[in-house]
């Protein structure tokens, strides 16, 4: 796998990621680091389990920060996938830089790497069923942009940045509208150019959104009957499938393939960016082991 067209974050995006963590690190100096000599010296970075590589802007701007001179020699590409105990990298700088950005640049890449990983066992698990694996807002604070770009990296389709760049419809909305139908009208009157996606609880509802028209129906915990049915519904005459259904809740990695098979369009997974298993890395100072 390759990264692809997953672009990263800006690169001041990276930059401001970066700042943060290195100063809740080193805080007001690294007073282990200072024992050492600062002398010229290398180091290699070390991955201990499988993994979907990513994360290397982040992992590059924490060593150059504190060290703008720092070699980063990579042996994989973003999105690589590498077996346990492969070298990912070899740096050459000074060995304070080196130790005081290691555990900074070593959070990045594990997390995202971790987020990456997560996704392609996700979307090897749907491949060929034309269904796609989205990701959703429950990221970790602060690296929302990061997580979501982890999420492109493992072959995932990002959901919503954020409250502000689609219009979703839940509950709550339709109750405060009176009825899904004019809960759809209102949110195109306000917000015309934003996509628009609506939750429905049940197959009147789908019916309802359907008609009424708008960009994706959520379809939020059918069971595997009711799911059926909704994909007939949708694909039937006259909407043919012009609005794509996605599921979300319920879902976990055993049971993916199947709600694919039903023909849905896109199974929303907040565990992608909710339960992160960070890759088990570590930088050592010195050459490789041969």
């Amino acid at each position: 796998m390759n990264a692809g067209d997953a672009a990263p974050p800006p690169a001041e995006a990276v930059r401001a990621d970066v700042a943060d963590a290195l100063a809740e690190d080193i805080g007001s100096g690294d007073v282990t680091a200072a024992l050492l000599p600062d002398a010229p010296d290398s180091a290699y970075l070390l991955c201990k389990e499988d993994a979907v590589i990513c994360g290397r802007p982040w992992f590059d701007a924490c060593h150059r920060a504190l060290d703008p001179a720092v070699r980063i020699d990579w042996r994989v590409d973003e999105g690589d996938r590498v077996a346990a105990g492969s070298v990912l990298a070899i740096l050459q700088g000074r060995n304070r830089a080196l130790v005081s950005a290691e555990r900074a640049s070593l959070n990045f890449l594990q997390t995202l790497s971790g987020t990456a990983t997560l996704t392609a066992a996700h979307v090897d698990a749907v491949r060929g069923t034309g269904t796609r694996i989205l990701d959703t807002r429950k990221t970790l604070p602060g690296l929302r942009q990061a997580q979501k770009y982890a999420v492109r990296v493992g072959g995932g389709t990002n959901h919503r940045m954020g409250l502000y760049d689609q219009v979703m419809l839940k509950e709550n909305h339709v109750r405060a509208a009176g009825s899904l139908t004019a809960a759809i009208r209102g949110a195109r009157l306000m917000h015309p150019s934003l996509p628009l996606i609506v939750e429905v609880e049940s197959l009147a509802q789908l019916r309802e959104a359907l008609e009424a028209g708008c960009d994706r129906i959520l379809i939020d915990d059918f069971d595997a009957g009711m799911r059926r049915d909704a994909v007939e519904i949708a694909r039937s005459p006259p909407h043919g499938g012009t609005i794509p259904l996605e599921v979300s809740g319920g879902v976990d990695l055993a049971g993916l393939r199947a709600i694919a098979e039903d023909g849905v369009d896109f199974i929303s997974i907040g565990g992608l960016t909710k339960h992160v298993h960070a890759i088990d890395l570590s930088l050592k100072l010195g050459p490789p082991p041969h």
